[in-house]
């Protein structure tokens, strides 16, 4: 019966008019592109990054996330290009969203101290329902449980739909600030009947700065994420310690109720970054989420060196 409960209460997200959102990430430098597109070709040399994330596995491992990204600076065109395919599975697979998108970046320096990058994005995401493991309230018997054959009627199990995002970012040599709007035309993704897809609007701010005047290897990172989307919005407050290659974190999320405690751990070398990451559940769910697991990992291809033509940003790698 648990099972069945998760399937009914998920299949509010397709009945009447409903409105989606997006999944989301804890290591949110590690998933630059999916923080902000502006972010595409922001390193020296082509970065390849992975990301896995699965919240809340007791209960049936109800979200998995998986994403794959590709960037680099391309001096021809003057800017950055940048491309990510994401899969996101939800009540154990019953929703499944497949997307691949693509970006171009633009940077140009305002003044000796401080530069703007801009990005474009392009989407194009696949939606499906299994629709043998959806369950409705007429299948339900009072002693017996689900037993009926529901009357309920899909249209379609499958919806594909373009995407459009934007970002900025500002920086200078230590403190950095970024904005971006997702889902620009506010996309209809739903099965039955109308289920918008909200914009999500970003705003991160953020800096590196040294740990006094002897610790050359160390440095600390103060950091604001606030994300809304429709009635849900989440502010994140926390800051990343480096010294040497070990890099930790921790972030407080906060929803419209206190949401979870972030804790990472990662290993950032000249060529690989790899991290994970844990959210202890403090919200009523405590005790019945199991958290949310976290691993990330990204590989910087080596590459010529050359006369840097743009000024790269401090921020952090997890």
């Amino acid at each position: 019966m648990s099972k069945g409960f998760l399937h009914t209460i998920g299949l509010v997200l397709f009945c009447s008019v409903c409105f989606g959102q997006d999944p989301t990430f804890s290591q949110f430098y590690a998933n630059r592109l999916y923080l902000n597109p502006a972010f595409a070709g922001t390193a020296q040399c082509p970065r390849l990054t992975l990301n896995y994330r699965n919240q809340w596995p007791g209960i049936d491992n109800s979200f998995i996330t998986y994403a794959a990204s590709y960037d680099q600076q391309v001096d021809a065109i003057n800017g950055g290009l940048g491309v990510q395919l994401m899969n996101d599975q939800a009540g154990e697979g019953v929703l499944n969203t497949t997307s691949a998108a693509f970006m171009y970046s633009y940077q140009f320096r305002v003044n000796r101290k401080f530069s703007i990058r801009s990005g474009f994005q392009v989407t194009a995401v696949q939606k499906s329902i299994n629709i043998d493991n959806l369950r409705f309230g007429d299948m339900i018997d009072p002693r017996r449980g689900f037993v009926y054959q529901s009357q309920e009627q899909i249209k379609r199990d499958n919806v594909i739909y373009p995407d459009f995002s934007f970002g900025l970012i500002g920086f200078s040599k230590k403190t950095y600030f970024g904005i971006a709007v997702h889902h620009l035309t506010a996309p209809d993704e739903g099965f039955i009947d109308v289920a918008v897809l909200e914009r999500r609007y970003t705003a991160h701010f953020g800096a590196k700065l040294p740990v006094g005047i002897r610790h050359q290897d160390m440095s600390w990172s103060p950091n604001v994420i606030y994300q809304l989307q429709g009635q849900a919005q989440e502010i994140n407050i926390g800051a990343y310690l480096s010294k040497g290659p070990i890099v930790s974190g921790i972030w407080h999320r906060n929803s419209a109720n206190r949401d979870a405690i972030i804790t990472m751990l990662g290993v950032e070398m000249d060529e690989f970054k790899i991290g994970y990451s844990f959210d202890f559940t403090i919200s009523d769910l405590n005790g019945q989420t199991n958290g949310a697991h976290e691993i990330s990992f990204s590989w910087i291809f080596p590459c010529r060196p050359k006369v840097t033509r743009f000024e790269t940003i401090s921020c952090p790698s997890f």
